[in-house]
């Protein structure tokens, strides 16, 4: 049995020794074939896709890239240039797709050694953003961090933003000391960093020396995205008088108001693009801006730019011809400007917060002129604000008195040949006399024409109760239709008061109702008799200079304009073809006759040229040419900031004066107001309107 059993054991022992290399050899075969069937496939890829693996290598994407053109240019109505480009060369950086930050860090640096770029105010952030750029920094911060800085609590790695944010604290932690060189760099790259991909931004482009320029023209191979460009600012050859009209245009910092942001992405514009932010820039934005350049760009597969072609050179920005002649503008800041300073001599401006004028061609709605003066209460500072002529509003007194007449006289209650009213003041319960600025009983009765003349706030008051189908006892009782103050407003929009004029510049601002009921809810009559002679609605200045230069012109409310032509900017920078010329555009007519229209003028003209003592607008009666006007004084309190809630605030008044010239054939009209005076005497408004009625006319005369 032993021995069978060792005979086995021994063909065992013999079997398993032949086993083995047969399966190593199974095994070597496998590896053998697999081996070449790998190298076979190899061989396949690098003999027939060599060259489609080596295109790859060598691929280039194309894209588009925007640049910008030069900005159009403002002229006055002379040709005057106003508002042009400055143009000075600039170090400029257009940022590749997938660039690191490290990449830009390295660039920035380099840069510094050919030009000296100035340090900016820096946060703790850009400081620890600029060190983190730097190659291994980042890493070496992250070693440094604790466990719980780079993983959550269930021991998952940080998001990519959380854990950035901890570096940066450990940074900050440590402490930041840039030295002055340092800082100029983390300017750059901050600058480089913020740009958004295939966006171009400046990098300096102020007192950029000819060296600098030659210094990074020679290395802009190891500079990449950096080159050298141009830029420019808007500069205003003629002075800033005009500046508050023109508006402004952002920096490249600002970009795009977050208010339009979504608009302007959609109509291609870029968020770093400078952009008119308000008035007339703002307004003719789409002009002003033109079309903007496109190149084509190849993108290496390292993501930089390897070539680009122009493809659209782009427009440039269309020109603005204004209405204003600038030399005209000039004289009406320069008449309003002097005389404020008179009354801030006469101790008059106290509490006053300025003085405007605007001067308009009441047959097309041209603005011939506007002129501010923002006066600070507090520190007596004055500013030019031209700009509020359309967003200021104002009590502005008895110079509406010509739209409660004809609204009068369109309501039945009064007729050209039947408008003689008694002239006598009004007892309310509880509240101090209404009456005119003259003594009581110096009239007796009054005609609309003499009325207006003598500017009596009687008359008027006697319209609106007969307006109202007044039931009034002295002293007693007053009541009124419910409708009084809707009837009345009605009127005083078709002449433009109280309604926004159009006016081709944005941020108009309209004017502002007062209350109609009492906190009882009971009808304010006696609020209702103030609108009636222009002491409790406010309205812009210009809307007053629609108003009269709806009386002027025979009852068209015409639209205000101040861009006369849009013209073409030529390649050499001059101004090529017309593209639009403003044709003036009527509002509406109001609906009064010529009878009843000849009533007024006669009022306004005799409030210039008449006789009776208390003729309010004789000081322009000596003019080389005949003007009508009206006058007006309103009475108001002077609201202190500081004091909210005073409950006696210091008494004001508010004068102002709407006026037009010739009589007989306007070719002027102007609104002039004096807010908030210590007292009416000095007649502030009349001064100005006699100093620019005389430098008009003048013009007119050459």
């Amino acid at each position: 049995m032993k021995r069978i059993l060792d005979v086995i054991r021994g063909r065992a022992d013999k079997k398993s020794g032949s086993a083995i290399p047969f399966r190593l050899n199974l095994l070597l075969l496998i590896v053998f074939i697999l081996f070449a069937l790998l190298v076979g496939q190899l061989a396949y890829l690098q003999i027939i896709y060599g060259n489609k693996f080596q295109a790859e290598v060598e691929r280039t994407d194309k894209t588009s890239m925007k640049g910008d053109v030069p900005r159009g240019m403002i002229y006055d109505s002379k040709g005057r240039l106003l508002v042009s480009n400055t143009t000075q060369s600039a170090i400029t950086y257009t940022k590749s797709s997938g660039v690191k930050s490290t990449d830009i860090y390295e660039v920035a640096n380099r840069l510094s050694n050919y030009v000296n770029i100035p340090k900016e105010k820096l946060s703790s952030r850009d400081k620890a953003d600029y060190i983190l750029a730097a190659p291994g920094k980042s890493e070496s911060v992250i070693k440094a961090l604790p466990k719980s800085k780079k993983q959550d609590s269930s021991g998952n790695n940080l998001k990519t933003a959380e854990l950035y944010k901890n570096e940066v604290e450990y940074v900050e932690s440590q402490g930041i000391n840039l030295t002055s060189k340092q800082l100029s760099k983390a300017t750059t790259f901050k600058k480089m960093n913020a740009a958004y991909t295939y966006s171009t931004v400046y990098l300096k482009d102020k007192k950029l020396s000819s060296s600098e320029i030659a210094r990074v023209s020679e290395n802009l191979t190891e500079l990449p995205g950096i080159d050298v460009g141009s830029n420019w600012t808007r500069s205003y050859p003629e002075g800033t008088s005009i500046k508050s009209i023109i508006g402004g245009v952002s920096t490249e910092k600002q970009g795009i108001p977050d208010d339009e942001l979504n608009t302007m992405l959609a109509n291609g514009y870029s968020r770093n693009d400078r952009v008119g932010t308000s008035y007339l820039e703002k307004s003719y934005e789409s002009i002003l801006s033109g079309t903007k350049s496109e190149k084509e760009v190849q993108i290496g597969s390292d993501n930089q730019v390897k070539k680009s072609k122009v493809v659209y050179k782009g427009q440039k920005g269309g020109n603005l011809n204004l209405t204003i002649d600038s030399d005209f503008q000039t004289k009406v800041q320069a008449a309003l400007s002097s005389t404020y300073a008179s009354a801030k001599a006469a101790g008059k401006t106290s509490y006053s917060d300025g003085a405007y004028a605007v001067a308009m061609n009441p047959k097309t709605g041209q603005v011939l002129a506007m002129a501010g003066i923002r006066n600070d209460p507090t520190t007596g500072k004055t500013t030019e604000d031209a700009l509020g002529v359309i967003n200021r509003t104002f009590v502005m007194g008895s110079a509406v008195k010509g739209a409660t007449v004809l609204g009068a006289m369109m309501d039945g209650v009064i007729t050209p040949t039947n408008n003689t009213l008694a002239d006598n003041p009004i007892y309310l319960p509880g509240t101090p006399v209404k009456k005119s600025v003259y003594p009581v009983g110096t009239y007796s009765s009054l005609d609309a024409a003499s009325a207006l003349e003598v500017s009596s706030n009687e008359y008027m008051m006697a319209l609106a109760m007969k307006e109202a189908n007044a039931k009034y006892v002295p002293n007693s009782y007053i009541s009124m239709d419910s409708d009084i103050f809707n009837k009345l407003r009605g009127y005083f929009n078709q002449f433009g008061l109280g309604v926004k004029t159009g006016i081709d510049i944005s941020g108009e601002t309209e004017g502002i109702e007062g209350a109609t009921m009492n906190s009882n809810g009971s009808l304010k009559t006696g609020s209702a008799l103030d609108l009636s002679f222009g002491n409790y609605d406010a309205y812009t200045l210009i809307e007053m200079a629609q108003y009269i230069s709806t009386i002027a012109n025979g009852g068209y409310r015409m639209q205000p304009y101040i861009v006369q032509s849009i013209q073409q900017t030529q390649n050499d920078g001059k101004k090529g073809q017309l593209e639009s010329v403003t044709s003036p555009k009527v509002l509406n007519k109001v609906g009064f006759t010529n009878e009843e229209l000849a009533v007024v003028k006669k009022g306004m003209y005799n409030a210039v040229h008449g006789t009776k003592y208390w003729t309010t607008a004789t000081r322009l009666a000596d003019l080389s040419e005949s003007v009508s006007a009206k006058t007006g004084t309103a009475q108001s309190f002077y609201f202190d900031p500081k004091k909210p809630n005073d409950p006696n605030p210091p008494a004001t008044v508010t004068t102002s004066l709407v006026t037009y010239g010739p009589s007989n054939d306007a070719n002027i009209a102007l609104a002039i107001v004096f807010p908030n005076l210590t007292d009416e005497k000095g007649s502030y408004p009349q001064i100005v309107a006699h100093q620019i009625y005389e430098d008009y006319f003048a013009t007119m005369a050459k």
